[in-house]
């Protein structure tokens, strides 16, 4: 059986980095990309086995992006056998006294960059008839939160299109899987844009969480691997009442 290959968006740090160890470590080949280039080498720089590199890519820009799908394919004709649309950013605060930059940051990067990845890497993975995409959202968007109002949404896009997404690659060959987690520790706040006064909330439910980095990507990798849609790899969901 030849070497899977994987791509990973934001996999300088964090779940993606936690992620591109565990694909590695079960033998596939990675290409890790991020928006700071120096992090996707000392990802690659620490993965067990061959195969791997690194990449820059701001995930928010159609010319970077589009430049990152060419070096892949130079590096890797033919079709991706995991996508894993990963990259994003943080945001928290109320609908009012939210502007209209933070809406456009939110859904180009945290939506667009996984329309983004699709459009660039679906087609060659239907020409093959095979294929899985993972796309990351949280559970802020499958439960509604108050104060995290664009990150919430942004989230929620990207559920809904991953659901979409599921629907017409029925019978496809091409798997299709949105993972959802909830507060745990990462360094996803570094990305925050969002009102500064929320920012330490979220620090403390990060500091609070049961779960860590390992043990979210020790689920995800699991669930993934059995191609399962909806992930939440998680325990203790918070609870919205209304």
């Amino acid at each position: 059986m030849s070497q899977r290959r994987v791509l990973i968006t934001g996999a300088g740090s964090g779940l993606g980095r936690a992620l591109a160890e565990r694909y590695a470590a079960a033998g596939c080949a990675i290409a890790c990309a991020d928006i700071h280039a120096g992090r996707a080498a000392e990802t690659v720089a620490a993965l067990p086995g061959q195969g791997h590199f690194a990449l820059a890519v701001d995930v928010g820009d159609d010319d970077s992006f589009q430049a990152m799908q060419a070096a892949v394919g130079e590096r890797w004709p033919g079709a991706l056998d995991v996508l894993i649309n990963n990259a994003g950013i943080a945001s928290g605060g109320p609908l009012i006294g939210t502007d209209m930059d933070e809406w456009h940051r939110l859904i180009n990067i945290n939506v667009l960059s996984v329309v983004r990845g699709c459009q660039a890497f679906l087609p060659a993975m239907l020409a093959a008839g095979r294929g899985q995409i993972i796309n990351t959202a949280s559970f802020a968007g499958l439960a509604g939160a108050p104060n995290i109002m664009t990150y919430g949404v942004s989230k929620a896009a990207v559920v809904t299109l991953s659901e979409q997404l599921r629907a017409e690659l029925h019978g496809r060959g091409i798997a299709v899987s949105v993972l959802c987690p909830a507060f745990f520790k990462t360094n996803l706040l570094e990305s925050w844009q969002g009102n500064a006064k929320m920012k330490p909330f979220a620090e403390k439910m990060m500091t609070a969480s049961p779960d860590t980095l390992d043990t979210v990507a020790d689920a995800v990798f699991a669930a993934a691997e059995r191609r399962q849609f909806l992930i939440i790899p998680t325990r203790n969901e918070p609870i919205c009442n209304g």
